[in-house]
């Protein structure tokens, strides 16, 4: 798959770079591609413990407290499986969000103060839910999820 990257912001772009960065606004310049720009561990079944620290964790649910139409879905989202730390020299700094590889949101962490953790109210019912995180020391890791309304 192809992918660049954000060179200002880490943003990941799939298939081509945007002729401007939507999380920083970057010019399409500030793109590189880099095929390896995203972890995904090598066997899901034997998960390191850095894999498992890192590898974003998805829970969706179809049970709105908030939104009473039945077009909302409740994504769980947590980075790893194991905590992972979040001092000033190593964290998670952001959780990125895309449909079918269509980038729609970032969630923003700080040290110590918070989980890389958040519930996103999702209107989307199809298609494949890409979520990535980022850390400062270990870099981009990527989970797909199956969206289906059921």
């Amino acid at each position: 798959m192809k992918t660049f990257i954000c060179q200002v912001c880490n943003h990941i772009a799939f298939d081509e770079a945007p002729v401007d960065c939507p999380v920083c606004e970057s010019a399409i310049e500030h793109f590189e591609k880099d095929e390896e720009a995203i972890k995904v561990p090598a066997d899901l079944e034997n998960l390191t413990n850095t894999d498992k620290e890192h590898v974003p964790v998805v829970h969706i649910s179809r049970e709105c407290d908030i939104h009473h139409n039945n077009e909302c879905s409740v994504v769980s989202l947590k980075v790893g499986a194991l905590e992972h730390k979040m001092d000033s020299e190593h964290l998670i700094e952001f959780i990125d969000l895309y449909i079918n590889k269509k980038y729609f949101s970032r969630l923003m962490f700080t040290s110590k103060t918070i989980f890389p953790a958040a519930l996103v109210h999702l209107s989307a019912d199809t298609g494949t839910l890409s979520v990535i995180s980022h850390c400062n020391v270990h870099g981009s890791w990527r989970t797909n999820f199956k969206l289906d309304k059921k």
